[in-house]
């Protein structure tokens, strides 16, 4: 059967599956970023941020198991490849989790939602994916290459956290990558309101499987193969826009890991829906509201741009390798998020 797929339909294949555990997590374990935020800031409750927590984790530990297993290289990731930029980091994910706030979802909870017939996250996705190539190559490409250039590493140690670690004390890099994972893990654990929803428990662990399946199945492939493809995970920002143009010039254009995911995602966002009742047609009934998210999506392409990935790119796949831009691009987005909420929900006006 293998020897009946290509290389691209191999990976195309590996997104689809880890794809649907993304999208399977976000409608039956609400796992959702932009929810998450606004639970901690508004809602008196931080499971689902902790629920991010116990995703990253087990994706730190896999990754760092993966790479001292020999079966995953570090430095093939894009995040550990690319010479980090801080200033980018923070613009990018200032921008993109303002953007997230103004459009009610980002990129990953945009299409989840459609899978459950939310017509408004249509719109969202493809203003968000057209963004995103009109700034990574389209004509703001030269604007944003000359005020935040992606050029590789030179230097021997990645910018990783574990790695720069290890170069100072002469640890294993692995090592310290899988104890730091396991603190992250351990400390988002430790709540007593959060393991009354074990099943919410259990959906974390699946996103940050989903992670692992993605660098393992991407790496396998990249290995066995003679296509060289990119040892990559999930991100939803630029593979939006990769999605869009396969569909309008799939003749032409190979399947890809980020076609996969996209579909992935949709399809288990859309099972379920079906599975909790929850699937009906929406859409948006106010232009404001509607202007607002297209706003909102724009930002969002941009700021992912700039930034290196969005809130599951930078949030969960540069933090499973433990790239230095993660925490910071992921506390950018956090607090670009919280200004925007506070924006929508309580407005900017003094008490009186």
């Amino acid at each position: 059967m293998l020897d009946m797929l290509s290389e691209h339909h191999l990976v195309a294949l590996i997104g689809l599956g880890s794809g649907l555990l993304l999208g399977l997590a976000a409608r039956l374990g609400r796992f959702c970023t932009l929810g998450a935020i606004e639970d901690a800031l508004y809602g008196g409750s931080t499971v689902r941020l902790r629920m991010w927590g116990i995703a990253i984790g087990i994706a730190v530990v896999g990754s760092f198991s993966f790479m001292q297993a020999g079966l995953l290289a570090g430095g093939d990731t894009y995040y550990l490849s690319i010479r980090w930029m801080p200033l980018a980091s923070i613009a990018g994910g200032l921008i993109f989790g303002y953007g997230m706030a103004l459009s009610g979802n980002c990129g990953y909870g945009a299409i989840a939602r459609l899978g459950g017939g939310d017509l408004r996250s249509f719109v969202i996705v493809l203003v968000m994916g057209v963004s995103t190539y009109v700034v990574l190559s389209g004509p703001l490409a030269p604007i944003r290459g000359a005020l935040f250039p992606q050029n590789p590493v030179t230097t021997d140690v990645a910018p990783g956290i574990a790695h720069q670690l290890g170069a100072m004390t002469g640890v294993s890099v692995n090592l310290i990558g899988i104890l730091i994972g396991a603190l992250i893990l351990v400390g988002s654990a430790a709540s007593k309101p959060l393991w009354r929803k074990p099943a919410q428990v259990a959906w974390a662990g699946a996103v940050g499987l989903a992670v692992i399946l993605a660098w393992a199945g991407t790496t396998w492939v990249a290995r066995s193969g003679f296509e060289g493809l990119p040892v990559v995970s999930h991100s939803f920002a630029a593979p939006l826009g990769e999605t869009i143009l396969w569909w309008m010039t799939g003749s032409a254009r190979p399947l890809s890991f980020a076609v996969g995911s996209v579909a992935g995602v949709w399809g288990g966002a859309f099972v379920g829906s079906l599975i909790k009742g929850h699937f009906r047609w929406e859409a948006c009934e106010d232009p404001r509201e509607l202007r607002r998210q297209i706003i909102g999506a724009a930002l969002m392409g941009a700021g992912a741009v700039i930034a290196l990935g969005c809130s599951i790119g930078q949030g969960l796949s540069a933090f499973s390798v433990l790239a230095i831009s993660a925490p910071v691009t992921t506390a950018a987005i956090f607090a670009g998020a919280a200004f925007g909420l506070r924006q929508l929900i309580v407005g900017f006006q003094p008490a009186e």
